[in-house]
């Protein structure tokens, strides 16, 4: 079977009832007949694993009592058999993180232990380790049984991590389960196990336990693919189709382009492997009665299908029980991708800037919170000057390079990742040698004294100040361009790294001393240092710049246009080639760009109602106009307003409100 032959390689539409024990009595067609009408070509039933919803055999499961109000006893059955006869697919939804008390009791080498030995119970539930026997074996005991009764039409398992935050957000620390003092041991001979973040080699725990899950989900993938090809897995990197969990949390400062960066941050890595962002449609676990924000949720659905991923919504309980307000707009957006396939069929990214994201495993939890900063503020600002870009992981800079489509960008931004691995240090070279333009902020690619990319402008560096006071007072100096006015000084906030440049690299913003800012009448003393914050090199046929300082996390904390403008100048002098759009968009609309079965295709998404922790109806933008300068020909229809788009060069744009996608054949 081929890839063209599978369902789940065309654009589909899913919709999640996420079932309680009592829902096991729902009327399989009452809800056949909601998914028509939103939409949905996909149904995620709740199948197995905490609670089977079908009559199991195994001893180690669960029947859920509540199929006794069913005639056939099986809700998985019936709801198989009526979805297969209006050609809806049911994808099993499995949860193997936890047991019941009887069986932990049983099986106390399955579950997580912590470092104290106590296991984790939560709602009378006993959480279980990847690491165990469970998951390595009994697991595919449950698929084989579901496998051999229905045909599904695919997977997802929930939660199948290492239980370190439960369900109330305590951190519970890392596992000490003997599998994994064993299987630890192994990873990393003569490294003590990690009590949890605190611990000096808990980042050797994060790769141990991102190496066990995907071990184990290429397992499940394999065994799932050699039994029923065509029943794809839904899960990490190593599945089939990459899942992607849309939701708000209460109490956790919201990022407005979560969604929009972990799709691209996958799509960008393979173009060609399905994503599903699976929105949820209440605001918290704690709190699943209460629907969603419907602006927050159409946000959710809209950064989704812009960067290429399928839409699904995902409920508690069935659609009679629930009074989420947010369904309506989450039923318009659903039938949209669906009414639009041509349009998204094959959709991948085509930016031609590329915004590196820290890698998780190699920082310790604080560089990776200032790192994350850094990133996001860069985010920002790429997003508000209009200049398109992809998310790529850190590690998956040589795979990238190795696929050959590392070319295809004219810049690539790495924000204070720190040292870089020597296989994304050699496709970076490459890159640049080849003509790219690299923009460094922060300690990328520092390690030592030395810059790591061949060809770079930093002949070595001096000294890092990175602590709050140790940059307080300290500023950058904007020249003058072309007899203008001099642009204001600039606050160094984060981290500033003293370099040396090469004797023929180009320098700009150079550094201003720190000087007393107490009584105004002793604020005086910034003396002007040679020592720059801005550095770049032609190298081959690119070019390397370096900001040792961190604009990103300076624009994020401060708010100032300054950051942001000087980060995008120097981009915009490094980058090979055009990367920005022309257009009077105002910042708040964000440009994604993207190419698909249907041709070009421009992704115009409405911010303006972004507010701290929430969205609000954006106002309408009208009489805009954009050119992508490197397309040879501009978009010429605009779906949301259905209308023909008109322009000598450029296209003038219909009105946008929550968003506009714009088609070039």
């Amino acid at each position: 079977m081929t890839g063209h032959d599978l369902w789940w390689q065309r654009p589909f539409q899913m919709f999640q009832t996420n079932l309680r024990e009592v829902d096991a009595g729902l009327d399989v067609g009452r809800v056949l007949d909601y998914l028509e009408g939103f939409g949905a070509s996909a149904w995620l039933l709740s199948v197995g694993g905490i609670v089977s919803n079908h009559p199991t055999d195994l001893d180690f499961q669960t029947r859920n009592p509540a199929l006794a109000e069913r005639p056939s006893g099986d809700l998985v059955g019936d709801a198989v058999a009526a979805a297969g006869e209006r050609g809806i697919r049911v994808l099993a939804r499995m949860d193997f993180s936890k047991v019941d008390h009887r069986r932990a009791e049983r099986h106390p080498e399955w579950c997580f232990t912590g470092a104290d030995g106590a296991q984790q119970v939560y709602n009378g539930l006993t959480s279980v380790c990847p690491s165990g026997d469970y998951y390595q074996h009994r697991l595919f005991d449950v698929v084989d049984e579901v496998l051999d009764r229905y045909a599904v039409d695919g997977f997802f398992f929930n939660w199948m991590s290492f239980n370190e935050v439960d369900y109330s957000g305590v951190h519970r620390g890392t596992c000490h389960c003997l599998p994994c003092r064993r299987a630890f041991a192994d990873f990393a001979p003569g490294t003590e196990l990690p009590a949890g973040p605190h611990s000096p080699t808990y980042p050797v725990w994060k790769r141990f336990t991102a190496t066990v899950l995907d071990e184990l989900t290429a397992r499940v993938r394999a065994h799932v693919s050699a039994r029923r090809p065509e029943a794809p897995l839904i899960l990490g990197d190593r599945a089939d189709i990459v899942f992607h969990e849309a939701n708000n949390a209460v109490g956790r400062p919201l990022w407005h382009h979560r969604t929009a960066e972990h799709v691209s941050a996958a799509r960008t890595y393979r173009p060609r492997v399905p994503v599903l962002t699976n929105a949820v449609g209440f605001v918290d676990m704690p709190y699943r009665l209460a629907g969603e924000e419907p602006h927050h949720f159409a946000q959710y659905l809209v950064q989704a299908v812009s960067r290429g991923a399928n839409p699904s919504t995902y409920i508690m309980g069935t659609p009679e029980d629930v009074t989420y307000e947010c369904l309506g707009v989450a039923g318009e957006m659903t039938r949209f991708h669906r009414d639009h396939g041509e349009v998204y069929r094959d959709l991948a990214p085509a930016a031609r800037a590329l915004l590196v994201r820290p890698d998780p495993l190699k920082l310790s939890p604080a560089r990776l919170e200032e790192a994350t900063h850094e990133f996001r503020g860069l985010y920002t600002a790429l997003l508000e000057r209009h200049i398109p870009f992809d998310v790529l992981p850190e590690p998956r800079l040589p795979d990238v390079g190795d696929q050959g489509r590392l070319g295809d960008y004219g810049l690539v931004v790495l924000p204070d990742l720190g040292p870089l691995e020597p296989e994304g240090v050699g496709a970076l070279d490459r890159f640049v040698a080849g003509g790219g333009g690299v923009l460094a902020t922060g300690g990328s690619g520092f390690e030592g004294d030395a810059f790591q990319l061949e060809g770079s402008p930093v002949l070595r560096r001096t000294a890092v100040r990175d602590t709050v006071e140790s940059v307080r007072s300290l500023h950058l100096r904007r020249p003058g361009r072309e007899d203008a006015r001099r642009g204001g000084d600039l606050p160094v906030l984060g981290a500033f790294h003293v370099v040396e440049p090469l004797p023929d690299a180009g320098t700009d913003l150079p550094m201003l001393s720190r000087a007393p800012y107490g009584p105004p009448e002793k604020c005086h003393g910034h003396l002007a240092l040679d020592l720059p914050g801005a550095l770049w090199r032609d190298h081959g046929r690119g070019r390397i710049a370096v900001l040792p300082w961190t604009p990103g996390r300076a624009y994020r904390q401060a708010g100032l246009s300054g950051h942001r403008d000087v980060f995008v100048e120097t981009a915009l002098r490094t980058a090979r080639g055009p990367v920005q759009v022309d257009t009077d968009l105002p910042e708040q609309v964000e440009v994604v760009l993207g190419a698909s079965a249907a041709g070009g295709v421009v992704h115009l998404i409405n911010h303006s109602g972004d507010v701290p922790q929430g969205f609000r109806t954006p106002l309408p933008v009208e009489g805009r106009r954009l050119r992508v300068p490197w397309w040879p020909e501009q978009p010429s229809f605009a779906l949301c307003a259905d209308t023909g788009l008109a322009g000598d060069g450029e296209v003038v744009l219909p009105r946008i409100d929550l968003f506009e996608v714009l088609v070039r054949p």
